[in-house]
């Protein structure tokens, strides 16, 4: 059987097509199809299927199109139910979409070696993979929600299928597709460079000079920024006669050659130090292919360092994501992985020299005597150890550009991923991925995950109560599921009821090394002493969204100074900016969670709950980070 979704939706048995009908049965297909056996919740499926206005009988004719599904599809395809939602098995079925991405993958690791004969095979068949406009048949919502990403991996595809065709020398022939392609993405910097290169190549350089130009006018134009590196150096190198040269192939040579002499770390293995995977890691779906495609090699752009920048408040699975992307994208990087904690246990930023330490002892060679306190001399150690191998090298919980910057390689071939609160200078210009907190529905996945299915569907109700009070949180909902887990007598309800109450709420949030209060601190401790002071009383603001001007009047403090105040609060992820009021003056809100350990401040509370003597309270607001 064979499923398709690089076009419309459709099912085809040899070569008879599957008697599906109406755009919101191929809807269900698509989810789940789309879903890769992972389960999909019932409120994604209402989602998808009706937008954010379900009838009231959602629920029962989601199980009519799941029951007509198991009918046409038959024994070979399951679909079962796993609260909070479906799972689709496919078994040997093919899909498009997979066969799609791996001949994608290997196209694109040729491409990377110089074998550009086979990489333009293999692209060509991946886009061969498709059959029109993805998901058409399906309803608005998922085709919004789905299409889009689909339609930028076939244009990336693309592209690199004509990367491998120039570097073949089949300008003239790939002149007219690009032709077109930069008619239809005007924006798109690198079909022009491309265009640019064959027009070159074809003896048409004026032409390609106009065609810069006047790209540069449309960027201009069009989103008021100058063209980006890749099209500069594209121009530069048609002015200095460069562009005519067609890259070298990199195919191993025939000849009998002398075997390599080993290098010095080959004696110490690839370091392979990453954190374990989160077994039933959740969602983040869209997140996680955009690090993907981040992370990976791009022979087009082999010469550009690989920066990616996770962000996002305390508590809300930046680690977790990072390091499951890691181990998604092992297979691209076999010289190894490097990870390491840029925050003490205290919660204070490590020093780079003592990270830097770290970092070359997992690369294996031992130092030599009088350069640990030596920052330039570590430096200088760690880029060259790690310059031109293929590593990955993840760097958590970054608090300044001048912790980080010593940390980053100085070759492109090592690619970097890096979490922190907010966005650092050091890795302007990289990929970021800010993290919100999660929606209802996969906040109520990861709930389900961390607590086991049976429990959370045996009581739904409670489940909700304590999805709603973890306001999204993926730290306090592990923790929720965690001791719902540990605990096969402890109701739900019996937690539902506890996280209920705002003043203990905190106190609930907390089992064995994970603590949301404990999550926040260094946030708080981050901040200069006059924000840190400030901060505690912004939370009598209330559960609204307030302006610079209103918290002004609270502290009594000039508005400019107030705003500046909740600027650093949000650079630390404190606070969040929530669009603008009426005069558009911009707007600061709480996270739930994070007010309520503001206004623990205020109370003189504890992390435990205890009342905190005077000289305790003034030493918290007073001690710097």
């Amino acid at each position: 059987m064979e499923f398709r979704v690089l076009g419309p939706v459709e099912v085809r048995d040899r070569d008879r097509r599957a008697p599906l009908s109406g755009a919101k049965l191929h809807t269900v297909l698509a989810a789940f199809l789309l879903a890769r056996g992972e389960v999909v919740s019932d409120d994604r499926l209402s989602r998808l299927l009706w937008g954010w206005a379900p009838p009231a009988t959602a629920n029962a004719q989601l199980y009519t199109y799941i029951s007509r599904l198991r009918k046409i599809l038959g024994d070979g395809v399951l679909i079962d139910r796993m609260p909070p939602g479906y799972v689709m098995s496919i078994g040997d079925s093919r899909l498009d979409l997979t066969e799609f991405e791996e001949f994608d993958c290997r196209g694109r690791e040729a491409l990377l070696a110089g074998d550009f004969e086979n990489a333009g095979e293999f692209l060509r068949s991946a886009l061969a993979c498709w059959s029109g406009r993805p998901l058409a048949n399906t309803t608005e919502h998922l085709f919004d929600a789905e299409a889009p990403c689909l339609a930028e991996a076939r244009v990336a595809t693309l592209e690199h299928r004509i990367a491998a065709d120039l570097a073949l020398g089949r300008h003239e022939q790939v002149t007219v597709d690009l032709t077109g392609l930069v008619a239809e993405f005007p924006l798109r910097e690198r079909f022009r460079s491309q265009l640019m290169t064959a027009l070159c190549r074809s003896g048409r350089q004026a032409e390609a000079i106009h065609l810069y130009h006047h790209g540069r006018e449309v960027l201009a134009e069009e989103l008021g920024v100058d063209p980006g590196e890749e099209l500069q150096s594209t121009y530069q190198s048609l002015l200095d006669g460069s562009l005519v040269r067609l890259p070298q192939p990199r195919t191993p040579s025939r000849a009998v050659r002398r075997p390599a002499e080993p290098s010095p770390d080959s004696a110490y293995g690839a370091p392979a130090t990453l954190p374990p995977d989160t077994v039933d890691f959740t969602g983040r779906e869209r997140e996680l292919a955009t690090l993907y495609r981040a992370l990976a090699p791009d022979a087009t752009a082999a010469d550009r360092p690989r920066r990616v920048l996770v962000t996002g408040m305390a508590g809300v699975g930046k680690t977790a994501l990072a390091v499951h992307a890691a181990h998604r994208c092992k297979q691209h990087f076999p010289d190894g992985q490097l990870y390491a904690d840029l925050r003490g246990p205290d919660g204070t930023a490590r020093p780079a020299e003592r990270v830097l330490l770290h970092l070359l002892r997992a690369l294996g060679r031992p130092l030599d005597a009088g350069v640990t306190d030596d920052l330039e001399e570590l430096v200088r150690l760690y880029r060259e150890r790690i310059g031109g191998r293929r590593l990955l090298v993840l760097l958590d919980n970054a608090e300044s550009a001048a912790q980080l910057g010593p940390l980053l390689p100085n070759t492109p071939e090592p690619a970097v991923l890096v979490t922190g609160r907010t966005a650092l200078p050091t890795v302007a210009g990289a990929h970021t991925v800010a993290l919100d907190p999660l929606g209802a529905a996969p906040a109520l996945e990861m709930l389900t995950a961390a607590a086991g299915p049976d429990r959370i569907a045996a009581a739904p109700g409670a489940a909700a109560v304590i999805v709603e009070h973890c306001a999204g949180l993926p730290l306090a909902l592990r923790i929720a599921g965690t001791r719902i887990a540990a605990r096969p007598h402890f109701a739900p309800d019996r937690l539902a009821r506890r996280l209920a109450d705002p003043a203990a709420r905190l106190r609930e949030l907390h089992s064995g090394d994970l603590d949301v209060h404990a999550a926040l601190l260094p946030s708080w401790r981050a901040l200069e002493p006059e924000a840190r002071r400030a901060f505690p009383a912004l939370a009598g603001l209330g559960p609204e969204p307030f302006a610079a001007l209103e918290a002004a009047v609270l502290l009594d403090v000039p508005e400019q100074d107030a705003e500046l105040l909740l600027e650093a609060m949000a650079d630390t992820a404190l606070l969040e900016v929530s669009g603008a009021d009426e005069w558009g003056r911009p707007c600061y809100l709480f996270h739930p969670l994070v007010r309520l350990f503001a206004l623990s401040l205020a109370d003189g509370r504890g992390r435990a709950g205890r009342e905190e003597t005077p000289a305790e309270r003034n030493r918290w607001l007073t001690a710097r980070p």
